[in-house]
């Protein structure tokens, strides 16, 4: 059974996290998204299980459902959407905070875990480390190597995996906190972990570049503070929808049963190129390079991107696509390509009518923008919207990359988009050779 799964979300107990980030809305927009499998998000958090606990039932191994009085109204607007079969799974993601080799380390790491006893478990014994109410996404004062021991301890069947691996602050290989290497990360636990969340900054090409990462299956997730977000990154699964599947899919056991992600545009990461949001300044690696790495502007460091560390660190050129490669499609959420035709914003009347009548009649929004036929979409939704979501299919796209914390922009229609007063201040403030 082919299905999508997005395993690494948020509840509304995670900080900056819309309140809607609930199990009977996170069900509804997985159903309209077409995610079949999602992670819970925020076990670590012990109001946020209790409230697993009364909404969710058992549904097979390892998998939860949401029980049929929860099921939200909202699928009036969607008829479909409220009957769908959406399953969960029991994740949480945690940060934390320690010096190693004379360097401050801020890494987040993604946990799977096979049930909500495992979660409860767990948690017990993390809440000795540091506070686990405060923040669904807690932060903990610890080695993530030893991070990894007291989850394999508590759990040997775990699934960790270290989150947004390219992501300047946060991450692995972090510019600003992170290593150079997994191995050196995690040390003589490094053959525990089997997988790798690549984040919105980078696709797949990117960490080919890499062969020290061939050994490990590269995943894709939202991490999505809100259930309009949901999908914007994925996985492609051929196999039952259990824990045990997808333990054995991510750890190799049967090559066939990973087919491989769905990605954002990595430029539309908030981190791929380098920059100082506050100064207007965004950068490519080899600009960042020149300047020796200073903001002309204020005269401080500039925020080094994804695109940056990943040249850094690669011993690959450009283009290389190893052996170990799976399948990626990068996709632009349906609300976007909408926004984009009518010249109008994201959130206005008529994006969501379109967005909704779509979905009614075509089905969810993963199946419309990757399968359904151009001239179904342009029998609902007319020829401009029909046309933007065949451009989102074959890359016919313009970017303005991300940086310093700002997503990029993409645009479907480029006639509609004018980037001469960006590239009149890269100019200004830095002429190119």
């Amino acid at each position: 059974m082919r299905f999508i799964a997005d395993l690494h979300i948020h509840s509304h107990y995670s900080r900056a996290t819309s309140r809607d980030c609930r199990p009977d809305e996170l069900h509804l927009w997985a159903a309209y998204k077409g995610i079949s499998l999602l992670g819970t998000g925020d076990f670590t958090h012990p109001i946020w299980r209790e409230e697993l606990k009364t909404k969710l039932r058992p549904a097979g191994d390892g998998v939860y459902e949401l029980k049929n009085e929860f099921r939200a109204e909202g699928g009036d607007v969607i008829p479909w959407a409220a009957r769908a079969q959406v399953f969960f799974m029991v994740t949480g993601e945690i940060s934390t905070i320690y010096k190693k080799n004379g360097r401050v380390r801020k890494l987040h790491n993604l946990i799977i875990l096979p049930s909500l006893d495992d979660a409860e478990r767990l948690s017990r014994r993390l809440g000795t480390i540091g506070n686990l109410d405060a923040d669904g996404r807690p932060v903990l004062s610890i080695d993530s190597a030893e991070l990894l021991k007291i989850v394999l301890d508590e759990c040997g069947d775990a699934i960790f995996v270290p989150a947004h691996i390219w992501t300047p602050h946060f991450s692995v290989f972090g510019a600003h906190s992170g290593f150079d290497s997994i191995d050196e990360c995690y040390g003589d636990l490094v053959n525990k972990i089997y997988t790798l969340e690549t984040g919105l900054s980078s696709d797949p090409p990117m960490n080919w570049r890499l062969s020290s990462l061939d050994r490990f299956v590269l995943t894709s997730n939202s991490d999505a503070h809100s259930t309009a977000n949901l999908g914007r990154e994925a996985n492609i699964f051929d196999t039952e929808i259990s824990f045990p599947a997808i333990y054995d899919a991510l750890k190799r056991k049967d090559r066939d049963k990973f087919i491989g992600t769905l990605e954002f545009y990595p430029e539309e990461g908030k981190y791929h190129y380098d920059g100082h949001r506050a100064c207007g300044i965004r950068w490519t690696p080899a600009q960042t390079r020149a300047a020796g790495g200073i903001c002309p502007v204020c005269g401080r460091r500039v925020t080094v991107g994804v695109l940056h560390r990943v040249e850094e660190l690669a011993d690959r050129p450009e283009g290389t696509k190893p052996p170990s490669a799976r399948h990626f499609e990068s996709l632009i959420p349906l609300a976007k390509i909408i926004s984009s035709a009518l010249d109008v914003g994201e959130k206005t009347k008529g994006v969501q009518r379109h967005y909704f009548d779509l979905l009614k009649e075509l089905g969810p929004e993963l199946t419309i923008l990757r399968e359904t036929p151009i001239e179904e979409i342009e029998r609902i939704a007319g020829p401009d919207i029909a046309e933007g979501v065949r451009r989102a299919r074959t890359g016919e796209v313009n970017i303005m990359p991300g940086f310093d914390g700002e997503y990029g922009k993409v645009e479907v229609f480029p006639s509609r988009w004018c980037l001469s007063n960006f590239n009149a201040r890269q100019d200004e403030v830095f002429p190119s050779d």
